[in-house]
C-alpha cells in the first residue's frame, strides 16, 4: 500500500465527522465531502456565515454535492482544482453546469481536464471532460466569494499541482496590518491550505504516477512550511485535516525536512546572537 493510501485509510472517520460539522478557522468554514471509490475530499469553502462559497476538487457524486450546496444555502462562485487526477475532477463538468460557476484549473494540466477519458485507467466509467474558463500557474492572488486566496505551485504529486491558501477578507486584512504594539504582524500568516494530494496526516502524496517526483514534492512541502504559519490548517485530498506544525513534528515522511528546518533555525539563531553581541560591543 502506498503512502497516500495508508494516510487516507487511517483518517476516514475523521473526515466523515468533519463533513457534518465543517472545520472553522481564520474566519473560514471548510466543509469536506469524501466522494467516490477513492474517498476523495471535495470541499465547500466559505467565509463564516457567508452565502457565497467556492467548491474545491469535485471528484464525483455531483448530486450529493448539489444537495449539500442547497442545504447550506450558498451560491458557488468558483470551482477550484488542485490537480487533474481523475478522482479529483470527475464531477467538474456537472457542477459547473449546475452552479454556473467558472472553473479554475492548473495551467499545466488543462489538457487532462479537457480529455479525461484519455488519462483514466479502465473500469472507472466515463466522466465528462470540461474546458476551464481560467488557468493558474501559481503566484496568483484571487478574491472570490469574500475569500482571499493565494495560489501556490506545489508540484511533485503531479506536474501542475496547486495549493490554495485561503483566509476571509477580514482576516487577510488583519494579517496585513500592524499589531497592537504598532509593529508589523508575523511574516508567516496562518491560512487554510487546500493542498490536494501534497500532504496528509502522517503521510505525503504518492510520486509513482506520471509526472510525479519525490524530490520536487519535498521542495513543495518545504515551501508551504516556510511561507505559512505552523498553525495553518491543511485540508488534504484524502482523509482528515491536520496542521503544518503537526506534520512537521510527527510525519515520518518528513524526517529530512524536519532536520533541515531545525538546522536552519539553529543557524539563524546563532547569526542573530552574533549580530546582537557585535552591536553591544559597538555601543560600548
Amino acid at each position: 500500500m502506498n503512502a497516500e493510501a495508508r494516510g487516507a485509510d487511517a483518517q476516514s472517520a475523521d473526515a466523515h465527522g468533519a463533513e457534518a460539522r465543517g472545520e472553522r478557522s481564520l474566519g473560514v468554514e471548510v466543509r469536506p465531502f469524501a466522494v467516490g471509490p477513492f474517498r476523495e475530499n471535495a470541499y465547500i469553502v466559505r467565509a463564516q456565515g457567508a452565502q457565497r462559497a467556492v467548491l474545491v476538487d469535485p471528484g464525483e457524486e455531483p448530486a450529493r454535492l448539489g444537495a449539500a450546496i442547497d442545504s447550506l444555502g450558498v451560491r458557488v462562485e468558483a470551482i477550484l482544482i488542485t490537480h487533474c487526477h481523475f478522482d479529483h475532477i470527475g464531477a467538474v463538468a456537472a457542477m459547473a453546469r449546475r452552479t454556473g460557476a467558472p472553473v479554475y484549473c492548473p495551467q499545466l494540466e488543462r489538457g487532462v481536464l479537457e480529455d479525461i477519458a484519455k488519462w483514466m485507467p479502465p473500469g472507472f466509467g466515463e466522466p465528462e471532460s470540461y474546458s476551464p474558463e481560467h488557468t493558474l500557474a501559481g503566484g496568483e492572488h484571487l478574491e472570490l466569494a469574500g475569500l482571499d486566496i493565494r495560489v501556490r505551485a506545489t508540484p511533485g504529486h503531479s506536474p501542475g499541482h496547486l495549493t490554495y491558501a485561503i483566509a476571509s477578507h477580514a482576516q487577510a486584512q488583519a494579517q496585513a496590518g500592524a499589531g497592537a504594539d504598532g509593529h508589523p504582524r508575523a511574516e508567516r500568516p496562518a491560512r487554510a491550505l487546500l493542498s490536494g494530494d501534497v500532504l496528509f496526516v502522517g503521510s505525503v502524496g504518492r510520486t509513482d504516477l506520471p509526472g510525479g517526483d519525490r524530490a520536487t514534492l519535498e521542495r513543495s512541502i518545504e515551501g508551504l512550511m516556510r511561507e505559512w504559519a505552523p498553525e495553518s490548517a491543511v485540508h488534504s485530498g484524502h482523509g482528515g485535516a491536520t496542521t503544518l506544525e503537526r506534520e512537521l513534528q510527527t510525519n515520518p515522511f518528513l524526517e529530512e525536512l524536519r532536520a533541515a528546518l531545525a538546522a536552519g533555525a539553529r543557524s539563524g539563531s546563532g547569526a542573530r546572537e552574533s549580530s546582537g553581541a557585535g552591536e553591544a560591543a559597538g555601543a560600548s
